[in-house]
Order: structure tokens, then sequence, then C-alpha cells
């Protein structure tokens, strides 16, 4: 599922611009398809974690770079990278409650893991 962005007239870069930012974003949409189609009574559950842990990761990326000072935006840098790691666990117990088929949890796994080492990267740069 693709999301059109909007066209920038300048060169200036923003958070949407950042690789980690497009991919966890593009993940996010992933889990919200994904868990449409969990059981009913999992939506104020696994639904509600799943779908907040992954919505948080861009979010906190946004909200970091529009602090004013680079230790702010590392701070949310480390939060995003928490997310990464509940909505980790949430994907595991998916998988052993069988609401995703081993190869969705191998995927999404693997991406969420990406994730995690370019957040790693990006605080690493933050802190320089």
């Amino acid at each position: 599922m693709e999301v059109p962005r909007e066209r920038r007239t300048s060169n200036t870069k923003t958070v949407e611009d950042l690789e980690v930012f497009g991919l966890a974003h593009r993940l996010t949409l992933r889990i919200y398809e994904i868990t449409r189609r969990f059981p009913r009574e999992e939506q104020f559950g696994m639904v509600a974690q799943l779908r907040r842990g992954a919505s948080s990761v861009c979010a906190n990326l946004a909200e970091g770079a529009g602090r004013l000072n680079r230790p702010e935006y590392r701070q949310f840098v480390g939060i995003a990278k928490g997310s990464v790691a509940e909505v980790s666990y949430h994907l595991l117990l998916g998988r052993d409650l069988r609401y995703l088929s081993p190869t969705e949890y191998r995927e999404l796994r693997g991406d969420y893991d990406r994730v995690g080492q370019m957040l790693t990267k990006l605080s690493q740069a933050l802190q320089s």
C-alpha cells in the first residue's frame, strides 16, 4: 500500500525523509492491514497494542525531530527503539497464537530488527 507524499519545493530535509522513518511507516501500515484479520476479542488487546507500538516509532521520531536540541531528539529515538522491541514481542505472541503465519512473522520481525539497527545508528549520530 503506497501512501502519496507531499511534494517539497526546497531541499530541506524533514524527519519524513529519513529512510528509517519511511520503513517504519510502511511497517505501521502493514501492521494495520494484518491486524484487521485478528480475532474480534483481540480488538482491545493485541490489535491495539500492536498498532499503538507500531505507530509510536514514527510518532516519536517526529516528536524528537521537532525538539530544539539533539539530546532531546536522541531521547525520543530511544523511545522509538523501545517501541520496536514492544512490537517485536507482540509479533512473537501473534505468531505463537497463530494470528500470524510463520512467513509473516519472519518478514515483519526481520524488518523491525532492521528498524532497530537504524535507530541505533541514528542515536549514535545524534550523540556526536
